[in-house]
């Protein structure tokens, strides 16, 4: 059962404090954690140079009834969750499968956070990261942290969920996809969207040399240079076109990429 003294320790434990970081996390392994997910916040603030993480929020998405081939998408699908849309407005919670340290995050005084109406970032002491998103480049403030020598941290997660590894597909020229969000009275088209994630533990193995861990009983924390991922994440698509991508029959997107 830890505490904030043991969280900052373990992150201290990773040697960044002079680096700036965009984190990952999952609280359920640490069992009983006081405070919660503010004591995981206030320990990274505590740790790093500046901390952001994801914030998307996917329930401001539409699906319209036509639009352009090959986009990993069912036109006209979605008619139902279409009209449960709502606007992106500044203050809308990040949708629930982010886990509550990105919304204990986003809550903090001092956080920022940016404006595009499906993939969003929060941060503290990182608005030079955040303020190069754009609606056309949704992934911007990852390579803004990758130049700032940054790197990834995972929290009890594993690459399934790593948000950067996106960039390194866009890098090594992978498919990018236009996606749909409601923002204000209006439908705003949204380019730049990635493919699917689940078949991101792959790239573990080819990771795990230049991975820092910390362990913490059953729990553990785990980064990695955002430049080294990128150069990873080339290199395997360079060598196999279809590296990353998931297994299931059914993901549209990387069936896509697949050009099925």
């Amino acid at each position: 059962m830890p505490d904030y003294s043991e969280l900052k320790t373990a992150f201290e434990k990773l040697e960044l404090s002079d680096k700036p970081v965009i984190a990952h996390a999952s609280l359920k392994p640490f069992g009983y954690l006081q405070n919660g997910a503010d004591a995981v916040v206030n320990a990274m603030m505590a740790s790093f140079k500046s901390v952001m993480m994801p914030t998307f929020t996917y329930r401001t998405m539409v699906t319209p009834k036509v639009g352009p081939p090959n986009n990993g998408i069912t036109y006209g699908a979605e008619e139902d969750l279409n009209k449960m849309a709502q606007p992106f407005t500044p203050d809308m919670p990040a949708d629930k499968m982010m886990g509550i340290v990105p919304e204990a995050l986003r809550n903090q005084p001092a956080a920022m956070r940016t404006s595009h109406p499906i993939l969003s970032f929060t941060g503290i002491n990182a608005g030079e990261f955040l303020n190069t998103q754009t609606l056309y480049e949704p992934l911007a403030p990852i390579s803004a942290l990758a130049e700032a020598d940054g790197y990834v941290v995972l929290i009890n997660v594993d690459h399934s969920v790593n948000t950067s590894i996106h960039y390194g597909e866009k890098l090594a020229g992978r498919r990018q996809f236009i996606r749909w969000a409601m923002l204000g009275d209006r439908i705003t088209e949204c380019p730049g969207f990635p493919g699917d994630s689940s078949g991101f533990i792959a790239i573990e193995d080819y990771l795990r040399p230049d991975i820092r861990r910390v362990d913490m009983g059953k729990a553990f924390i785990q980064a990695i240079s955002l430049q080294r991922l990128f150069a990873a994440v080339r290199e395997l698509i360079n060598q196999d076109p279809l590296a990353l991508l998931c297994q299931r029959s059914d993901c549209e997107r990387c069936n896509a990429v697949r050009g099925i």
